[in-house]
């Protein structure tokens, strides 16, 4: 398992890019670069149950580690989900990398917002993940600048 680190400045408020990742019309448009039709189903409880799914309803299935609006939100990914809602938790290729996290924090900068997030992943997504980080906060940030 490997940590990748991301970082872009934007000229916005913590709050307005916090709406920019994590609102409902916008989640789905940022994350297109990970797979088309992304969507996240969260309780927004600590502990709680996060779904980052396809158009399909697969994906994987997380928990909220740590969550404090608009600084910082702390996934912990814990299995995957399959198109019927089923959860796999428990098999030996889930047990590789469940409890890998995922983090993101906005930092104030100057009167703008340092977004940072790091995602431990294993070797074989880096290419994947670099993609979908470097495309999808270009999207953020871009968001998060024009809203009004």
């Amino acid at each position: 398992m490997e940590t990748l680190s991301y970082e872009t400045v934007i000229n916005a408020s913590k709050e307005r890019v916090w709406d920019a990742l994590w609102g409902a019309e916008n989640y789905g448009e940022w994350t297109q670069f990970f797979t088309a039709g992304s969507q996240m189903k969260s309780d927004w409880k600590v502990n709680g149950k996060t779904y980052f799914t396809n158009a399909e309803g697969e994906g994987m299935v997380s928990t909220i580690d740590s969550l404090e609006k608009p600084d910082q939100i702390i996934f912990k990914h814990l299995g995957m989900v399959d198109k019927n809602g089923n959860e796999d938790t428990e098999s030996m290729e889930i047990k590789q990398w469940s409890g890998c996290f995922e983090k993101y924090f906005l930092i104030d900068y100057d009167g703008r917002t340092k977004l940072h997030v790091e995602v431990q992943t294993e070797k074989s997504w880096e290419e994947h993940m670099n993609n979908g980080f470097t495309k999808g906060l270009e999207l953020v940030k871009k968001m998060a600048e024009t809203t009004t």
